[in-house]
């Protein structure tokens, strides 16, 4: 038997429980990872509250979860590339918060020796969100763009990924959070009275592209600064996305493009700031962290 953490029906993150759920075996093509940590994304909130992702099964308990780091622990028939005891990281839809995972092989990629354990387990998602969303955006040198909620984990990585790739970045964040900005090369604006003056005043010429990570208010500020609306994307407000003619993220995950990205952590070209780790019984708590505000990096669940 394994521990996990799971519910039996939605709600808060009170649901939560550790279980013991039978050990997952690799199937051909696949991995077993002992995971070592879990991180914690609005996705898992979503899918605590009651939305199942498409292809899952709907039935109980229950176990959230869809970006880990561990070690390999048995590869199925036709795995090659990796072996028992290779370091990973990796994404998958659901079952994160356990000590054993079973996922594609091709969802995982080689561990940077130096990116530790609760690093690993929260990079995945927020690190493939930024590169796909700037990327569809065609962020390129030269370009102005703004980038909303800019300290959390999906804007950290977008605000250095765009610097990288020779953008201007104005970064909107809250004021406590401007000197860790301005430290990735951002220029960091508030969300207070007077905002659409603030960008306006750092960019006299005009915004190129945004990445929306807040939504709301923010969302229908970025309106008025980027004429061309293809070049809007929005993280959060998927249900008003078609009707503003802007985009949303599409399913472009890959470990290609993950090791492109573990890669540039690997040369310290990356940077991940990791705000708070519980131990898996206490996976309820790192639900409730997350929940109780937009701070800066991540949120990480530690397994073993």
């Amino acid at each position: 038997m394994s521990k996990a953490i799971g519910f039996f029906e939605p709600g808060g993150p009170e649901v939560l429980q550790l279980i013991d759920v039978e050990g997952p075996q690799a199937g051909p093509g696949q991995v077993r990872i002992r995971v070592k940590a879990a991180g914690v994304q609005p996705y898992d909130v979503a899918v605590v509250e009651g939305w199942i992702p498409a292809g899952v099964n709907p039935g109980f308990p229950r176990i959230p979860g869809n970006e880990f780091a561990g070690l390999v622990d048995s590869v199925g028939e036709g795995v090659t590339g990796f072996s028992p005891g290779d370091e990973v990281l990796g994404y998958g839809q659901l079952n994160c918060y356990a000590e054993d995972l079973v996922v594609p092989a091709d969802q995982i990629t080689g561990k940077p020796h130096n990116m530790p354990w609760d690093v690993a387990g929260g990079f995945p998602a927020g690190a493939l969100n930024a590169h796909v969303a700037l990327q569809e955006l065609g962020v390129g040198t030269g370009e102005t763009v703004l980038i909303h909620g800019a300290a959390g984990a999906v804007g950290t990585i977008a605000v250095q990924l765009a610097r990288l790739w020779g953008a201007t970045v104005i970064a909107a964040a809250r004021e406590a959070q401007h000197d860790y900005l301005r430290s990735l090369g951002a220029l960091p604006v508030a969300y207070v009275d007077g905002f659409a003056g603030r960008v306006r005043a750092l960019a006299p010429k005009g915004v190129d592209a945004s990445l929306d990570g807040v939504g709301g208010d923010a969302l229908d500020a970025t309106l008025e600064f980027v004429k061309d609306r293809g070049r809007i994307l929005t993280l959060v407000e998927h249900g008003r996305a078609r009707e503003l003619g802007i985009r949303t993220n599409p399913h472009k995950r890959s470990a290609a493009r993950l090791a492109e990205l573990a890669d540039l952590y690997a040369q310290g070209k990356l940077t991940v700031h990791v705000r708070e780790t519980f131990p898996l019984f206490r996976a309820a708590d790192a639900l409730r962290a997350y929940k109780a505000g937009n701070s800066r990096g991540k949120i990480v669940i530690l397994v073993d």
